[in-house]
């Protein structure tokens, strides 16, 4: 089984992500995507959500990547030090943002953000190698020497 995310981008620069399992979501396009998860008034509300550093607003909040309990925020006044950071802000900021780039933004934030709070990746399992066929017998013959 596989499990990779899609991000759906609203033109304010909010999104989702939605597992795709098994790459079940790969023959939906990105706008039949963004009608199946319509902005709900529940996330309208989360987007007021003000920064426990600096009491500003915030770009992003995220919680819980994989049930760790850690609270992410993405703040422009906290964060802009932070290389991911600036760079998932810059994006957030830019209306003529390229959609395809959010995957690599967020996840380097999140790994980053998660970083500060003490949290790495583990190292992922290298896929078991294919065994090598074993090399071809070669028949041997003697040769007939007498004649």
């Amino acid at each position: 089984m596989s499990f990779t995310w899609r991000y759906v981008v609203r033109p304010d620069g909010s999104f989702c992500r939605i597992g795709n399992i098994n790459n079940s979501l790969d023959h939906i396009s990105d706008e039949e995507l963004a009608r199946l998860h319509p902005t709900s008034q529940h996330e309208d509300e989360q987007q007021a959500q003000l920064c426990s550093r600096c009491g500003g607003d915030l770009l992003l909040h995220w919680y819980d990547p994989l049930m760790t309990g850690v609270w992410m925020e993405l703040c422009p006044a906290c964060d802009a030090h932070r290389p991911a950071a600036r760079a998932f802000i810059q994006w957030h900021r830019d209306t003529d943002r390229d959609p395809r780039s959010l995957t690599e933004l967020f996840e380097a934030w999140e790994t980053e953000t998660m970083h500060a709070h003490g949290w790495v990746h583990a190292p992922q399992p290298r896929p078991a190698q294919p065994t090598s066929p074993p090399a071809p017998r070669t028949a041997l013959r003697r040769l007939n020497t007498e004649q």
